[in-house]
């Protein structure tokens, strides 16, 4: 069994020293932080996760690896929409948007065709995994 929190933790130190050049540590696919403030806890709480490019936005996908709840990170971006993302190089204040409808289900169907495991873990599972975009926030 793989400890989760260690895991991350290992791939946020490898990161940061890399500046996320090390693609091979999160499986060859793009790979940001994400800090965002505990629901409950007003904790800032750093989360490694793999995005897809969207224009000006990243999208990031709360899927849980199939699991029944939302991730901790998801339900924090709904308490409070605001999040610091480092990407590469590059660090930016940005506000989550929760995308939904048509647009939403346009995205999901171009991220489940290039990240086909994503299919594999909304079949597991009876809720819609959310797909959010985070937008820089002007400086």
């Amino acid at each position: 069994m793989v400890d989760q929190k260690a895991y991350n933790q290992k791939l946020i130190e490898d990161f940061r020293v890399n500046r996320g050049v090390n693609g091979d540590a999160f499986a060859g696919r793009p790979l940001l932080l994400l800090t965002t403030i505990g629901a409950k806890s007003g904790q800032r709480r750093t989360t490694p996760l793999m995005y897809v490019p969207d224009g000006d936005r990243l999208l990031v996908i709360a899927s849980n690896a199939g699991a029944t709840a939302h991730p901790d990170w998801y339900r924090n971006l709904l308490a409070h929409p605001q999040a610091t993302v480092e990407v590469g190089a590059d660090t930016f204040d940005a506000g989550a948007v929760v995308l939904e409808g048509t647009e939403r289900q346009q995205l999901w169907d171009k991220i489940a065709a290039a990240y086909p495991f994503f299919t594999d873990h909304q079949a597991k599972i009876t809720r819609e995994i959310p797909v959010i975009a985070l937008e820089r926030k002007p400086e």
